[in-house]
């Protein structure tokens, strides 16, 4: 026993599940990890601050992608995210998001190399998702209506064409939904993004998951990542057309996106119709772009971007113009803010093109997808946990003196929220 104890998590996991399957390695470690929680919850004091003394809650990943020395954003905010007890610190967790977004977190291959997959399968839950802030002995029901009734929506997104003869809304079917993913939410992803990014460029993701193409000109060459199905933007050295490859693997969809997905459906930004099975995550350098483009049928209607790192602008029409190598005109511009959910269908998919000009700052997006049931990959099964995902359905807030007062408190905290985020950067 005292030679387990001095022994870190990671290294308990192995002993114990060298031979185990990849599930039942996932299922043990999750165990640990829980137990360790509770261990330190039980011996920490509110007035510990957010330290962890053996480090073992830090997830240490490059801010930009890069392998690099640096420090942890989650090395910081340890405490914060595993100890209830720790409210009074936590609620200062969106304000501080200003300056940990310009942290460079430690992504030395050593650490790297001995992170699990399983390390960030809680990273998001089904409701209130991680935010600190909503405490104060409101019910889990109370806490994600305050959250769900934050989430700004715009539908009614104009943009009148001739098509065929016919005077038509080419953007009708376009939603965007702003607040659906908090500054500390965003954080957490993007870090998993850069993991991704380091598995992929170290090989320890299938060989189509991962790609990296050589910038030979401006524009052209950002860094993709497919979960759920290969797709090919243009026919392959195999002869393959554009289009879902249905014999080639990539890698299923990681637990956060399934969390991500999760809480689209439960918060009605997602049709429960058209649950997602697959995605694409684009990590944009300075310069890069996508060119104009209508999204490929082997896809069904609506597919949905969620944006990171810094706002962009989406241009759409029926004719998009290439001005030169990375910029593109047209008569219909929208930002699209980090933390956004941008739905697309309709008009807006299928009649419009759309593409994103050169981005002047890195910029992280993920487009998730339902593949239509007649191009699924042979070998492709379904995720049990995304199906039967029900949307949220809430009853009335009670109106207690209590509740109002948590509510009020609430309203301030969000409103700091707010003013971080818009100065943080954006996908």
């Amino acid at each position: 026993m005292e030679l387990l104890s001095s022994l870190k998590k990671e290294d308990i996991s192995e002993l114990f599940s060298h031979g185990f399957c990849s599930h039942c390695q996932n299922l043990l470690h999750a165990r640990i990890t829980t137990l360790r929680k509770r261990k330190l919850d039980e011996t920490s004091s509110p007035d510990e601050g957010f330290g962890s003394s053996a480090g073992d809650h830090a997830v240490e990943m490059p801010v930009n992608g890069n392998v690099s020395n640096s420090e942890s954003l989650t090395k910081r905010h340890g405490k914060q995210w595993d100890s209830p007890r720790n409210s009074s610190q936590r609620r200062d967790s969106a304000t501080s998001m200003k300056d940990d977004s310009k942290r460079i977190f430690d992504s030395s291959p050593k650490y790297l190399a001995g992170c699990k997959q399983s390390d960030f399968e809680l990273l998001l839950n089904d409701g209130i998702c991680g935010d600190s802030s909503f405490e104060n002995g409101l019910s889990e029901e109370q806490k994600e209506r305050i959250r769900y009734s934050r989430v700004q929506s715009k539908k009614d997104f104009t943009c009148i064409e001739r098509i065929n003869g016919r005077h038509i809304n080419v953007l009708q079917g376009l939603e965007l939904h702003t607040g659906v993913f908090n500054a500390v939410e965003q954080s957490k992803i993007v870090e998993w993004i850069y993991r991704l990014q380091w598995r992929g460029q170290q090989g320890k993701l299938r060989d189509r998951t991962y790609s990296e193409p050589r910038k030979w000109m401006r524009g052209k060459g950002r860094v993709t990542i497919q979960f759920g199905c290969c797709y090919n933007y243009a026919m392959d050295k195999n002869g393959n057309p554009p289009g879902i490859v249905r014999d080639e693997e990539v890698d299923p969809l990681p637990p956060v996106f399934k969390q991500m997905i999760k809480r689209m459906v439960r918060w009605n930004i997602l049709p429960s119709t058209c649950i997602p099975d697959s995605c694409i995550v684009n990590i944009y350098e300075e310069g890069d772009c996508i060119p104009p483009h209508i999204d490929h049928h082997d896809f069904v209607r609506p597919f949905y971007t969620v944006s990171f790192l810094n706002e962009c602008k989406i241009l759409f029409g029926s004719n998009l113009q290439v001005v030169c190598p990375g910029e593109f005109a047209g008569p219909i511009s929208i930002p699209l803010p980090v933390g956004s959910v941008f739905v697309l269908n309709g008009n807006g998919a299928d009649v419009a093109k759309h593409c994103i000009p050169s981005v002047s700052s890195k910029r992280i997006s993920i487009t998730f997808r339902k593949m239509d049931e007649n191009k699924l990959p042979y070998k492709f099964a379904r995720d049990p946990e995304l199906v039967g995902i029900k949307p949220l359905i809430i009853s009335p807030l009670n109106k207690s003196v209590k509740g109002q007062d948590e509510v009020g408190n609430l309203d301030i905290q969000q409103n700091k929220a707010d003013s971080v985020e818009s100065e943080s950067d954006t996908v």
